[in-house]
């Protein structure tokens, strides 16, 4: 028979086991999504029903990318948004207990769709060049204090927070291979630059702030509109679709993100 002693023992002992903490857990981090459509997931063709307009999907890369990190998502980026629709409709979801950060903003500031829809139709009917230029114009001149105000503005919601920023892909090739469209090699070849512009301009003012910005330039290559295999929708029904990444370019995006978050 065990003595009285050696029962407490055991006794104590068995509660300092049942009092004492186990392996701590991570607990998981907060991710906020903001953004465009890009961000969205738009071209996808496939939405989270209750996003409405916003036309957030599943298969975009911040919710790919949030369920390999074992992430809480708050997914707010929405289709057609501008840097100041993110500051007004998104910006509140950024906290002191967001942990993550992804935004891709910039294109409709310049205004990329309706160039694109310009440049889309044949020369006599068009007016490419000026398109772009008053793109490029906005891109220079305009862009850059409104990013700045929105990095600066996430940064003091969120001091500790990793911020990633996330630029655009070049969307040609240098073949027009879609009947209704009538892009020229030379016109291709200025919304490629004008992507690469907007590019150096996001990526400045990422750095500026001191966060760490995702070039898909390289990875896209080959893979734009009419590529093999094709990461980027071209002329598409519905048109809302068109000139987005598909399935396979969220997934590249993904690839590409995840890694920085």
């Amino acid at each position: 028979m065990k003595s009285f002693a050696s029962l407490l023992t055991a006794a104590a002992l068995g509660a300092a086991m049942l009092l004492s903490p186990g392996v701590a857990h991570a607990a998981a981090p907060n991710y906020v999504a903001l953004g465009d459509s890009y961000a969205s997931g738009v071209g996808t063709r496939t939405y989270i029903e209750s996003s409405g307009s916003c036309q957030r999907s599943t298969k975009a890369y911040a919710y790919i990318d949030a369920g390999r990190l074992g992430a809480n998502l708050t997914f707010v980026a929405c289709s057609g948004a501008r840097v100041a629709d993110v500051t007004a409709n998104q910006l509140s979801s950024v906290t002191s207990s967001t942990n993550i950060v992804s935004v891709q903003v910039g294109g409709n500031d310049a205004g990329f769709s309706s160039v694109i829809t310009e440049c889309a139709k044949p020369s006599w009917l068009g007016d490419c060049s000026s398109a772009v230029a008053n793109a490029n114009s906005i891109i220079n001149n305009t862009l850059p204090g409104r990013l700045n105000s929105l990095y600066s503005s996430i940064r003091s919601r969120a001091s500790s927070a990793k911020v990633v920023v996330v630029g655009y892909p070049r969307l040609f090739n240098g073949t027009d291979c879609n009947a209704g469209t009538f892009f020229s090699p030379d016109e291709m070849t200025k919304l490629n630059a004008t992507a690469d512009l907007l590019n150096s301009k996001v990526s400045a003012s990422a750095s500026a702030a001191g966060f760490t910005f995702v070039d898909p330039t390289s990875k896209f290559i080959g893979h734009a509109v009419c590529g093999s295999p094709e990461w980027v929708n071209g002329l598409s029904n519905p048109v809302s679709e068109s000139y987005h990444p598909n399935v396979t370019g969220q997934a590249a995006y993904a690839d590409l993100v995840g890694p920085a978050l």
